[in-house]
């Protein structure tokens, strides 16, 4: 597994999640609309997809991730085979408890951003899963939440990262 596998995991899987309110459709994303959005090669794209059916995490066949085989990969692996530490503090974009949704469940004075010169926060730099986060959510509301949710899974403390790991099978696994 690479960082960017679980990026493209959770933008296929939030493709197919509708709130209420919103038309739900099921046609799966095309992979070169996958790489536009996250800022990644279409042939990345390609690879990461592969190596992620082969692990269990996809399913080539319906072009569906399988939720439930993530879930249990976000919960029990990504803290260990994608660990971060908070590092100095930087100007950027609010990550993990500090952003929403988390943000309105936890009150704390830490802040994590992802680093970026234009960000309106300040607060201690985590590196984002992949360089492209900043391209993967500038028209995506919901995937800035399952990137940030995720993040409070690789930097939180237990009760962060359980409040984080509800949020995410909510996003992942309803519907």
């Amino acid at each position: 597994m690479r960082p960017q596998d679980i990026v493209i995991l959770l933008k296929v899987a939030s493709h197919l999640k509708n709130r209420p309110g919103e038309l739900f459709f099921n046609a799966p994303l095309v992979k070169k609309d996958i790489a536009s959005e996250l800022g990644i090669s279409p042939a990345e794209v390609t690879e990461s997809l592969n190596r992620s059916s082969y692990a269990g995490l996809y399913d080539a066949t319906n072009k569906k991730v399988r939720s439930l085989a993530l879930m249990d990969f976000l919960q029990y692996g990504l803290k260990y085979v994608f660990p971060q530490q908070p590092g100095a503090l930087v100007r950027g974009i609010p990550t993990a408890h500090s952003a929403k949704p988390l943000s309105d469940l936890i009150s704390s004075n830490e802040v994590y951003v992802w680093p970026n010169a234009n960000g309106l926060a300040r607060g201690q730099a985590i590196e984002p899963l992949y360089h492209t986060v900043e391209t993967a959510i500038q028209n995506d509301e919901r995937m800035y939440e399952l990137l940030a949710l995720t993040d409070a899974v690789r930097v939180g403390k237990s009760r962060e990262a359980s409040i984080a790991i509800e949020e995410l099978k909510k996003r992942i696994l309803s519907n």
